[in-house]
């Protein structure tokens, strides 16, 4: 890819920042769309030529967007939680501004592609692993259910209006700078030395560094097409929440801490998630950091700024 002129929506967020820099890093123009007050220093730091601090609308992208070469959409809801909590609000964070952008795309920049940052939450319960991209789609929660409905307008609007794009089911998305889940969560915890967690410690989930996760949907600029590709983002590796707990309470107490397990599964959490990774090693892609060394990483970033 040549010199690119790239909208990442939700810019500010986790996923965000880590997609604007990995894109401005290959050289390419970022401007950034989203919630949150952000001081010019620091956008800058993450990679963006632009910031405009404002809703994800039709008449915002029409106003500020131009005519980019690439759309990644990392604005929406970001927990299950939340869209248990507040269903409505995580259908218009969600749901709602995957329509906006298809519409700006459609009616105003028919040649930009359009990459989507889905979730494997859209697979819900699931029998087997590794989890395939065709294994039916049947989410527990309103945060896998909003999901799929973005999905299912992606895919809508490529085949009816001939949008070039693409949809990438990110599994456990972590990394330096996550404040919220497990990680976050346990370090917290850790602190103050509570070692007690939700669920049984035997959950697999498959955890890919955000870094990679970036990479992935920079590739996935590449391969988005009318046909709307939908492929799994993960390492193809399944690890215990308790072996995770086990590694980050080392890394962050230098002892090793014992984690003990209520036995209460959490609503909308399902047991296990492994992604098969077949159809993106077809891409040329390969996750590169081991769940180990970003778990120390991450220990080692909230010691420095959080303790």
């Amino acid at each position: 890819m040549g010199g690119l002129s790239v909208v990442v929506t939700g810019a500010n967020g986790f996923m965000g920042r880590h997609v604007a820099r990995c894109f401005a890093r290959l050289g390419h123009s970022v401007l950034g769309i989203g919630h949150g007050e952000w001081q010019e220093e620091e956008w800058e730091l993450w990679g963006l030529s632009e910031w405009h601090c404002a809703d994800v609308t039709l008449q915002t992208l029409r106003q500020y967007a131009g005519q980019p070469n690439a759309i990644v959409h990392c604005a929406g809801g970001g927990s299950v939680p939340f869209s248990i909590e507040d269903p409505l609000a995580d259908f218009e964070r969600t749901v709602e501004t995957t329509a906006h952008v298809l519409e700006y795309v459609r009616t105003s920049a028919p040649s930009c592609r359009v990459v989507y940052p889905s979730s494997a939450s859209v697979y819900g319960t699931v029998k087997t692993v590794p989890i395939r991209e065709d294994c039916p789609a049947a989410p527990i929660s309103q945060y896998g259910t909003h999901k799929l409905m973005a999905e299912q307008m992606m895919t809508s609007y490529s085949r009816q209006f001939g949008i070039s794009a693409a949809i990438v089911r990110l599994f456990s998305v972590y990394g330096c700078g996550l404040r919220k889940q497990l990680l976050w969560d346990a370090c917290r915890k850790f602190a103050n030395n509570e070692c007690t967690f939700m669920g049984t410690g035997d959950e697999v989930r498959d955890w890919l560094h955000v870094e990679d996760a970036a990479t992935l949907l920079i590739a996935a600029v590449q391969h988005a097409s009318p046909e709307c590709p939908t492929i799994n983002g993960g390492s193809g590796q399944g690890v215990t929440v308790r072996d995770v707990l086990l590694c980050l309470g080392s890394s962050l107490l230098q002892t090793k801490t014992l984690p003990t397990f209520s036995g209460a599964q959490r609503t909308g959490d399902p047991a296990r998630y492994i992604a098969d990774t077949e159809n993106s090693k077809e891409w040329g892609w390969m996750p590169t950091r081991q769940w180990t060394e970003g778990i120390e990483e991450y220990a080692a970033w909230w010691k420095r700024n959080c303790l």
